[in-house]
């Protein structure tokens, strides 16, 4: 729900990572052997995962628009494929503040121009400012105008707007509101070059909250729209009326009526709110306001809607509901530009029992809801949700009316009607794009169907990342909607990960030597902060935590999966055998402390903190000190042991002003030796070995040969290859890395809002072989419903081979009964023809020995009724039901 997006970028900010100052080198290091290879970059689907604040439609460009989010970037509406396409990934690790967009407009004079307004903090977090981006190829590539002020693409506020905005006459003028008093700012030359508008009277006074020492809630909210009356010009001359919103709850609207010449507060104007949005209807002369009590995009209390008419300057409230039975504040706000007179708005921070959305056909004069009580608690909706394609929108709940799942959004700031098609719209949540093809059935009775229209759109933070060497391919730890295990990377996961649902994952780890063992732990604002599962992350049962526990902090699993090592928030470093039902506090290592596992040898773990190494031999009882010297004296580091090599420990971090890059240790941690070619280092990851090689493949995010990048090396550091170019690089990638075991080249990336990006090699990419033809013997199958919600369920089976004979490959057949459709499925490959479905082994899990079992799970649509299947065939072999 976005309560934890800053996190990722702070915490390595407070330790100096991105400060800007010279890298600290030793004199003279050799260069390092670095050579190039050509990859293919995606992103494990997620779809959406964060707040959308502003969509845009181009005014004379049918199907053209553009998203933009909080941290990760801006995209643009793809309509032959309904997916987005990201724009902003060439954002490099020094300038990862300008993957935040606070303003972003499309000139309607030249279609091909796109101006983005980009920067994430306004206060110390983000070290530079903020910049104006132009591009004249819809986004394909950009120039940037870097500006002397911050901007907040993830700072309170950042739904109000839009703050950018292109002379719909004269293109080559456009505006820009600034925050923390630094006025509305202008351009002439398309962008190139910025001034501030020195006579605009206003620079805005509002702050969420002045007693935050941060200067994140105290920042002045400034300059927050400028919307332009087109009737007011003609083509090639500047528009004459400019309507500009100001943070200020007393003079909340300007207008101009001379191109900007002068400016006035508009006369009449309600007091007591923000202006959210400004939006003309120019045919009627209409201009809407959405106003709210406070700045959002949380919070939000009271809220009205004005019309301002143009011609005759009345003021008329037309507000949906009396301001007494508000609890909510106004901001999404549209127009029809097809059946002018028709206005939507949303009630963007009623968080109980959902947003709602109002329409009117009348110009405000009366208005319909979303949804309405029939008899408290039950409602009535215009709409119906589909999530069938983002299935984790339900976020597996089972809420009690009034409220439903999935709901109908959060934060509902963004939210438009397609200016070409009357029946579309699309708004903007804190999880996903939601819209519709179908709006006209709201005013003829009918029910309009409400469905994610996100995909192509990554918008997640990630913490951590785990590729197990069996089972799903991924796991991750996210921030705001917990995690996920991916079985298929180009497939939606059915859910996130539940029981308990965290609100962000900090960290993850399975065990070596039993992948079915898994360990997460996070953040909950009540409730445990660490759960287990033994099925390969599938399922989950929450843990205990013990005493003072306040956050996720960092965890290790053993080798084996019997015991485990938690550093939490709010407590020290504690340790358990079996699943944490019981902690003992553990010796000798400092509160805060990283740990992680040895790979090998499930007694030893391992710790860091403040420069110092930590070693325990005794399955986390018990730490010593390393003697080890020279290591980052911070806490921005991360690091990890090598799998099938016990001792053999990698560790990357650092900060500019002091000891920065990449160390090995072959001993434990007694000593580590650094690798001098790397200049700076911030994390690293273990993949496959490259074909010939007796190591694995290493992959970090470093700077090598004064290059900042994703590395890859396959002769233990010896030389590196950068595997990304100057248009894949998605601003800070500092979280989490990690190889795939299974492929050779491939790797998974963490980014702070672009999602999981994964690449491959043109020359690796290869899997292990498939599945051998199925056996003959004696079976029994375990079938187990886990999960069901409407529309759709997830289940798991355990194929046990009964017999005295090893299998070499098996493929198990069944027939839904109620015609069950399978949607996915992991750890099996499986198929569906009518009724019949046949699963067949993947790789790894090909050889089953006599009494040993194999599990895998899938999920698949179902209506009616969801009755189990009766038989189950191995080849002619008709298997037992446990």
């Amino acid at each position: 729900m976005r309560r934890t997006r800053i996190l990722t970028a702070v915490l390595a900010l407070a330790a100096g990572l991105l400060s800007g100052a010279p890298a600290a080198l030793a004199a003279d290091p050799p260069s390092p052997r670095m050579a190039a290879d050509t990859y293919t970059w995606k992103n494990a689907r997620i779809d959406g995962g964060g707040f959308v604040p502003g969509i845009v439609f181009n005014r004379s460009e049918k199907n053209l628009a553009y998203a933009r989010t909080d941290i990760g970037g801006a995209y643009r509406w793809q309509e032959s494929s309904k997916t987005w396409t990201p724009l902003l990934d060439s954002v490099g690790w020094d300038d990862w503040g300008h993957t935040g967009v606070i303003g972003i407009a499309s000139d309607s004079v030249d279609p091909d121009r796109v101006y983005a307004a980009v920067g994430t903090y306004t206060n110390s977090w983000d070290p530079k400012n903020g910049a104006v981006m132009r591009s004249s190829d819809r986004g394909a590539s950009w120039q940037k105008t870097n500006l002397p002020f911050k901007l907040g693409g993830n700072m309170p506020g950042r739904g109000m707007g839009e703050r950018l905005a292109v002379d719909p006459n004269r293109n080559s003028v456009l505006y820009l509101g600034a925050p923390s008093g630094k006025g509305l700012w202008r351009s002439t030359d398309a962008g190139v070059t910025w001034s501030q508008v020195a006579n605009f009277p206003n620079v805005g006074d509002y702050v969420a909250d002045p007693s935050d020492t941060s200067g994140y809630s105290s920042d002045n909210q400034g300059i927050v729209w400028v919307t332009f009356d087109e009737s007011t010009g003609t083509s090639g001359n500047a528009t004459k009326t400019i309507y500009v919103g100001v943070a200020d709850k007393d003079n909340a609207v300007y207008r101009s009526t001379d191109a900007g010449a002068t400016w006035q507060r508009l006369a009449g104007q309600p007091t007591g709110y923000l202006a959210h949005k400004g939006v003309l209807d120019a045919e009627n002369g209409s201009l809407y306001l959405a106003y709210s009590d406070k700045g959002g995009p949380y919070d939000g209390g009271k809220g009205q809607l004005w019309r301002y008419a143009t011609g005759t300057g009345t003021w008329t409230n037309i507000s949906p509901v009396a301001e007494a039975d508000t609890f909510y504040g106004f901001s999404g706000l549209t127009v029809d530009r097809q059946k002018p007179g028709t206005v939507m708005a949303t009630a963007y921070s009623s968080w109980w029992p959902d947003t709602q959305i109002f329409r009117s056909t009348d110009s405000g004069a009366t208005w319909t809801k979303a949804w309405d009580y029939t008899s408290y608690p039950n409602r009535e909706n215009r709409y119906t949700m589909d999530v069938s394609s983002s299935p984790w929108l339900t976020w597996g709940a089972n809420p009690q009316p009034p409220e439903q799942t999935p709901k109908l959004g959060w934060m509902t700031e963004a939210l438009e009607i397609d200016p070409f098609d009357s029946n579309r719209m699309m708004y903007g949540t804190g999880a996903t794009i939601y819209g519709t093809e179908n709006l006209g059935n709201w005013d003829s009775g009918g029910k309009f169907t409400v469905k994610p229209m996100v995909r192509g759109l990554e918008e997640t933070a990630v913490n951590d990342l785990a590729s197990p060497p069996s089972g799903a391919p991924l796991l991750s730890a996210l921030g705001d909607i917990g995690g996920f295990r991916h079985t298929d990377l180009t497939k939606v996961p059915p859910m996130m990960f539940t029981q308990p649902n965290f609100t962000t994952t900090t960290s993850l780890d399975f065990a070596e030597s039993n992948p079915d063992t898994v360990v997460r732990v996070g953040n909950l604002d009540s409730g445990p902060h660490i759960a287990f599962s033994t099925d390969n992350g599938a399922n989950w049962f929450a843990g205990t935590d013990p005493s003072g526990v306040s956050g996720g902090g960092t965890v290790a699993s053993a080798a084996d999966g019997g015991r485990f090592v938690w550093s939490p928030e709010g407590a020290g470093v504690h340790h358990t055998t079996g699943f944490g039902t019981s902690w003992q506090a553990s010796g000798g290592i400092p509160a805060g402390a990283i740990v992680e596992s040895d790979r090998v040898d499930p007694k030893t773990f391992y710790g860091f903190k403040s420069g110092r190494f930590y070693v325990s031999t005794d399955g986390g009882a018990t730490f010593k000190e390393s003697p080890a010297t020279g290591l980052p004296s911070g806490d921005s580091v991360r690091f990890k042991a090598l799998p099938g090599g016990k001792g053999d420990v990698w560790l990357a971090g650092g900060a500019t002003d002091g000891a920065y890059g990449l160390w090995h240790s072959t001993d434990g941690g007694t000593s580590f030796t650094k690798l001098s070619a790397v200049e700076q280092a911030d994390t690293i990851g273990f993949g496959k070995a490259a074909p010939g090689a007796s190591y694995q493949t290493l992959f970090t995010s470093a700077k090598i040969g004064g290059v900042r990048g994703i590395f890859r090396s396959t002769d233990k550091g010896a030389s590196w290859t950068r595997i990304n170019d100057d248009a894949h690089q998605w601003g800070w990638t500092g979280a989490a890395i990690t190889g795939d075991p299974r492929v050779y080249g491939r790797v998974y990336v963490s980014t702070n809002g672009r999602g999981i990006v994964y690449g491959d090699s043109s020359g690796g990419g290869t899997t292990d072989p498939g599945p051998g033809p199925g056996p003959a013997g004696a079976c029994k199958v375990t079938y187990k419903v886990t999960s069901q919600w409407p529309g759709g369920f997830q289940a798991d089976v355990q194929l046990t081979n009964t017999g005295t004979t090893a299998w070499n490959g098996w493929s198990l057949g069944w027939t839904f009964p109620d015609g069950q459709k399978l949607t996915q499925a992991w750890n099996a490959g499986a198929t569906q023809s009518g009724a019949a479905v046949t699963a067949k082994n993947v790789g790894w899990n090909a050889n089953v020995a006599a009494g040993s079992s194999v599990g895998f799970g899938f999920t698949a649509d179902w209506s009616g009724t969801n009755t189990k299947p009766v038989a189950f065939k191995l080849g002619e072999q008709t298997c037992a039901l446990a």
